[in-house]
Order: C-alpha cells, then sequence, then structure tokens
C-alpha cells in the first residue's frame, strides 16, 4: 500500500552497499532528505496530505520508497517534517530581520510587513497550513519543535512592545501573542481567500496595486492600534 510503513528490514544493507557493487553513486543521506522533502513540499502543496502519493515524490525525488521510508517511517511523518520544514524557514527569516537594531516603531512596521509580504507570490505555505487545518492540526500536534520555533518570535516582539512602551510610542497592555495572531490572520486570511474575495468584492485583488494597497493599510491598522490611546 502507497502510504504504509515499509516493511522491508535490509533498507540499511541496501543502502550501505558500495556504489560499485550496486551500480550507483555514493550514498549522501543529508543530500537525499533535502531532495525527498522539496519533493514532497512540492506534491503536498499542490495535493494536500490526503491526495498526495508518496509514489509521486518518490519519482520527483528520485529516491526510492523505501529510503523515503527509511528516514521519514510513513507518510504521516513526511508530511510532519514538511510542515516543520516550512515554519522553520518563516521563523528563520524573521529573526533574520534583526528587528532589536531598529527603533521599536520601525521594527514593528519591518515585521508587519515581512509577515504579509511573507505570502505574496508564493502559496506553498498557505496550501500547506489549509491542508493541515482540514485535518484540525492532527499531525502539527505530535512535533516536539514546533513550540519552541515560536517561543523566539513571541519574545521578540515582547521586547519590542516593551521598548516602545518605554519610549511612549506604544500604549501599555497589548499581548505579543495576540498581537501576533493579528498580524497573522490579517495577512493570511487575504491570500487564503484572495480569489473568491477578488469576485465578491470585483476586484483584481492579486494585482500589484491590489496587494500594495492592502500590505499598506494593514502596516497602518497595525501600527494606529499600538499607538498610546488607541
Amino acid at each position: 500500500m502507497d502510504d504504509a510503513i515499509s516493511p522491508e528490514r535490509d533498507t540499511e544493507r541496501q543502502a550501505a552497499k558500495p556504489a560499485a557493487a550496486t551500480g550507483t553513486r555514493t550514498r549522501d543521506p543529508e543530500r537525499t532528505k533535502a531532495n525527498i522533502l522539496a519533493a514532497a513540499t512540492s506534491e503536498f502543496s499542490s495535493r494536500g496530505f490526503a491526495g498526495a502519493r508518496v509514489d509521486a515524490i518518490a519519482a520527483r525525488s528520485r529516491a526510492n520508497k523505501r529510503m523515503i521510508y527509511h528516514y521519514f517511517g510513513n507518510k504521516q511523518g513526511l508530511w510532519l517534517a514538511v510542515l516543520e520544514a516550512a515554519y522553520e524557514r518563516v521563523r528563520t527569516a524573521e529573526l533574520g530581520l534583526h528587528l532589536a537594531e531598529l527603533e521599536p516603531e520601525q521594527a514593528m512596521r519591518t515585521l508587519v510587513r515581512y509577515t504579509f509580504e511573507s505570502f505574496v507570490g508564493d502559496r506553498v505555505f498557505i496550501n500547506l497550513l489549509n491542508s493541515e487545518n482540514l485535518h484540525q492540526a492532527r499531525h502539527l500536534k505530535h512535533s516536539s519543535r514546533i513550540k519552541s520555533m515560536h517561543s523566539p518570535l513571541i519574545g521578540m516582539i515582547q521586547t519590542i512592545l516593551d521598548r516602545g512602551v518605554a519610549t511612549g510610542v506604544f500604549r501599555a497592555g497589548v499581548d505579543p501573542a495576540q498581537l501576533w495572531l493579528t498580524i497573522a490572520g490579517i495577512s493570511f486570511f487575504y491570500f487564503s481567500n484572495i480569489y473568491t474575495l477578488s469576485v465578491i468584492l470585483d476586484k483584481d485583488l492579486k494585482s500589484k496595486s491590489g496587494v500594495d494597497t492592502r500590505r499598506d493599510h494593514v502596516v497602518d491598522f497595525v501600527m494606529n492600534g499600538l499607538k498610546p490611546g488607541g
């Protein structure tokens, strides 16, 4: 069965055979895993968890199914690895903004703008999130890494807020987790519903002007909500 755990017990022995004996190149485990993850990301993004097939991922990655099962256990394990890698890319990029080096207002504007623009032109993350939400985060609940990935982000937002309160540009009492949910939520909603909203509002929300207008509105909306008395 395509999605069942592979029962073969000779994976290590087969994978460890010398290149001369097998007629293949010397194994590079990290490259193999990276190729599988890249192929799986494309397949899962296009077809969702339920529609994706391990056979297709094997063909895309040019890795046999035994190696996929060897590295990731089963389809569920591979899906979780793809989700974790997607989150890690976003979180790493956020930390790379060096917001601690910016003044509070500039730091917050940069974070909001980045969050919004991270969805522009790349629906992979949106598609993955939509699919996992259809399954009520059934797979993500088993991640041992996902919570630790988000802790630095919430701490970073708290630091920006504290600096802003100290300098009088932000109001006190803003919950950093709630703020992040607002920033991510209003950004994600626009792109996850962009096709239906374009029809309903009779506007091309996918156009550059449409995206630019929405981005500027989101940034201003968040910043106005943080002002003292806001």
